[in-house]
């Protein structure tokens, strides 16, 4: 039977990217000051930093046009 997961927003039981131990982790974990997220899923939690790479590329070449 597959776990079940409630991803309702306020809910500490969601998917987060902890950055001091460099993975996707469900739920309460380590301190807010060590993670990314929330993700709506664990993929898109281990896409993390990618996902945090390209957005700052995006935002700068919106300042380069402006």
């Amino acid at each position: 039977m597959s776990e079940q997961h409630d991803n309702t927003p306020g809910s500490d039981r969601r998917w987060w990217y902890c950055l001091k131990h460099s993975r996707p982790e469900f739920g309460p974990g380590c301190p807010n000051k060590y993670r990314l997220g929330p993700y709506p899923d664990e993929e898109a939690a281990a896409n993390a930093l990618r996902t945090v790479e390209e957005r700052n590329e995006a935002w700068d070449e919106q300042d380069e046009r402006e």
